[in-house]
Parts: structure tokens; sequence; C-alpha cells
């Protein structure tokens, strides 16, 4: 989140610290991951998701105040979404060819289309701050997970109405559905939380703790065995039953992650670890034993991430900071700002 900046550059300065690995003994060798290159967009506002489009054609990458759409082929810019005030994420609702931000800072959403990335419609949301989007499809929905309110504001991706608000347990964070009428809901606390909301019925169906986790962030979900993600700010990936909410394992990631990707074909789990510049890589050898196979160096600030799942290909978003202003009364914790022209984009993959 963009709110993660202020540690990630407090960190720059200091050494990256670097999980090690345990060795891969399984009989199904993990993949083995490199950064085979990057994309040097520039530009000097921060960022936070990023978002591909189903075919892998397009990545969209939330940039503050607008979202830079790059062609995956070549890396070069495709289109730019403008006036997406204090954007976070991107979602989108094919059989409509419609796409949507969740814009922070004037708590709205914005509609635009898919083919030509034309802004149609800026739709107000019931509560403040909307970070995480997600779109639901069982129920034709979209939903904003809303950090000063804790809560989501449901919209009809078609009518574009605000159909309900769920409040929650805290801040929502990232938000998975299994495509069959559940979202499920990472809660920024201490320890952290996940909730269940029906699609349908529009409530809050179970609450389950994540034991050892603390605020959550980044999520990602195994549908076919049914195992959610939760990367957690004390360096652990917790791995939770969708069905049942049963804790099943706990793995050691790396120091500021904000994002977790599943990889169903390489039965792979990553966690994108913005303080120490990795990437790591964990192997699930059955649905309830995992082992991290190794750590991949990738750049500080790299700490969110999105998966092409048919190349296999991980993108995540890069920069270098110069020193935070002097504080002052009304900004008591400054951020750093973007080194000019610095923004990448890293491709990991297998080697």
């Amino acid at each position: 989140m963009l709110r993660n900046l202020v540690v990630l550059v407090a960190c720059v300065l200091c050494s990256a610290a670097i999980q090690p690995g345990r060795a891969d003994t399984s009989p199904i060798p993990a993949a083995n991951y490199t950064v085979a290159g990057s994309w040097r967009l520039g530009g000097n506002g921060a960022w936070d998701y990023l978002a591909l489009e189903a075919s892998g054609a397009r990545l969209f990458v939330s940039r503050g105040d607008h979202v830079d759409v790059v062609e995956t082929v070549s890396g070069k810019m495709a289109g730019t979404i403008p006036r997406t005030a204090g954007v976070h994420g991107v979602a989108f609702a094919p059989a409509l060819k419609r796409g949507f931000t969740s814009n922070g800072q004037s708590n709205t959403v914005t509609v635009f289309e898919l083919d030509t990335l034309h802004i149609t419609h800026e739709v107000p949301v019931s509560g403040k701050s909307p970070d995480a989007i997600l779109f639901e499809p069982q129920q034709n929905h979209i939903f904003t997970g809303n950090r000063e309110t804790s809560d989501i504001t449901v919209l009809d991706a078609g009518t574009l109405q605000v159909a309900a608000t769920i409040p929650l347990p805290g801040p929502p964070e990232f938000m998975a559905t299994d495509d069959a009428g559940h979202v499920y809901v990472n809660i920024n606390t201490a320890p952290g939380t996940m909730v269940l909301i029906d699609a349908k019925s529009l409530a809050v169906k179970a609450k389950w703790p994540l034991k050892e986790c603390a605020n959550p962030t980044g999520l990602a979900f195994d549908v076919s065995n049914r195992r959610l993600f939760s990367v957690c700010a004390n360096q652990v990936m917790a791995v939770t039953d969708s069905a049942s909410g049963k804790s099943i394992a706990r793995i050691i990631i790396g120091r500021g992650s904000d994002a977790a990707v599943f990889d169903p074909e390489l039965g792979l789990v990553f966690s994108s670890n913005g303080i120490d510049g990795t990437l790591t890589v964990i192997h699930q050898d059955s649905p309830d034993e995992y082992r991290v196979t190794a750590t991949v160096t990738t750049q500080v600030s790299a700490r969110s991430m999105a998966l092409d799942p048919a190349t296999h290909r991980i993108y995540l978003p890069a920069a270098q900071f110069g020193p935070p202003p002097q504080p002052t009364a009304d900004q008591p914790m400054p951020r750093a700002n973007v080194m000019p022209d610095s923004f990448v984009i890293l491709v990991a993959q297998p080697k």
C-alpha cells in the first residue's frame, strides 16, 4: 500500500536482509526464477496495485493520480487513464467491456472502456478511502474495500448503483473470490483477521483469526485446493482453508511484502518483499505442506506484483527514492519522493 512507502524508503539506506530458503527436495522441482529484464516507465509518482487483464496483453499500473497501461509484449506504454486521485487498484468486468479504478482521495470509482480506455463515469462510493477493488462475476458486483470507514461498498457493475455497504471488523486489504459466490477479505489488524462474505446476501458469513499474522495485506487463492495465502507484516505467509477457516501453515517470507500470487500450473506461491528487495518462492508440496525453495533478488521497494499464469511471468514495480523532506507540523512523517524517471517494471520469469 502507499502508506508503506515511508517504511520502505527508510530501509533503502539499510542493507537488504535476504531470507535463505531450504533446498528443494521435492520429486517435482520448483521453477528457478530470475529477473530477466525491466521496463523503464519513468515519471515521478508513486504506485500501488498492478492488474493484468485476462489476455495478458496489457498491464495496468496505478500511479497516484493516473493509471499507466503497458503492453506486455514490448514493455511500451499503451495508454493512460487520467484523473484517478489516489488510485490504488484496478478491476475488470470483461463481459461488460468495462474497467474500474478505486480512487482513495476522491472516494470514487472511475469506470472506463476496456477497448479504448475512455472514461465513462466517476461513481461515488459509500465509504471513505477506497483501496482494494474486486469484480465478483456471479452477482455482477464491484467491491471496494474502504480503509478509513472499515467497510466495503458494493456497486452493481452494470447500473453503477450502490447495492450495499458491508461493515467490517477493521480496515480491509486485498480481496479474493472463488467465482462461486464467496469473497474473502484480509483485515489489517494485529493479529490479523480473514472475513468471508456471501456475494448474494452481501453479508459477512464468517470471521477467522489469522494466528501469528500481523496486519495482513496481500492475498492469493488456490481455488482448486481451497487455500488462501495472506502475507503479513511480521514476515509470515499464513495459509488458510477457505471452507473452514482453519489455519493450515505459516511460512517465513521477506520483509515488507504487500502482495502474494499463486501459480496453479507450477504449484508455486510468491511473496514480493519490498524492504528486502526480494521475491520469496514457495513450493506447494501438497495442499497442507509448503517449502521455501528460492529467494530471488529484485529491488528494494518492489513490494507489489502481478502474475501472468500463461507465461509464468511476474511483474514487479520499483523505483529509487531521494531523502525524505524535513518534517513539518502538517506532515510530521513526510514521504520521500521517487527519483525522476527511476520507476521501472521488473520482469521475473523461470530460468
